[in-house]
């Protein structure tokens, strides 16, 4: 009988990221990770904002992390695959990144939060260090 993976958890964000190499964390004005390579943000946990908000009744999303991805093509097939929990709002309008709520972590499992915790390192981190980690772990 073939294991399930395990759905993803919030402890998984913060652990893959800082399992990438060369990554420090920082810290927003309310506490939030923001992790960063090179000094380029890759995944941050975001503070509350008007442009996320349950649609019924206005309130703020609390438990929003944004992760870069490395093109429009890779954000679009994140965000309009509806077997995916990921979105965006008109404020990350051309911006390279999709979000993703904490509370629908579960909605992927573990193996597949690690591939965009990678991707997203990847989109951000300088070219010598993007060569050196796809020389250490080859894909595919």
């Amino acid at each position: 009988m073939a294991r399930r993976p395990r759905p993803a958890r919030v402890e998984d964000v913060h652990e893959l990221a800082l399992a990438m190499p060369q990554v420090s964390v920082e810290h927003g004005p309310k506490g939030n990770a923001v992790y960063q390579v090179g000094r380029k943000s890759f995944v941050f946990f975001r503070t509350p904002r008007p442009d996320a908000a349950d649609p019924a009744t206005g309130e703020r999303y609390r438990d929003v992390i944004v992760f870069w991805v490395e093109s429009d093509a890779d954000k679009l097939a994140l965000v309009e695959d509806p077997s995916t929990p990921f979105f965006t709002t008109s404020h990350f309008d051309g911006h390279p990144s999709v979000l993703l709520r904490a509370s629908r972590l579960g909605e992927i499992d573990r193996e597949e939060l690690a591939e965009v915790v990678q991707d997203a390192w990847l989109a951000r981190a300088s070219p010598r260090r993007r060569e050196t980690w796809l020389r250490e772990h080859p894909i595919g």
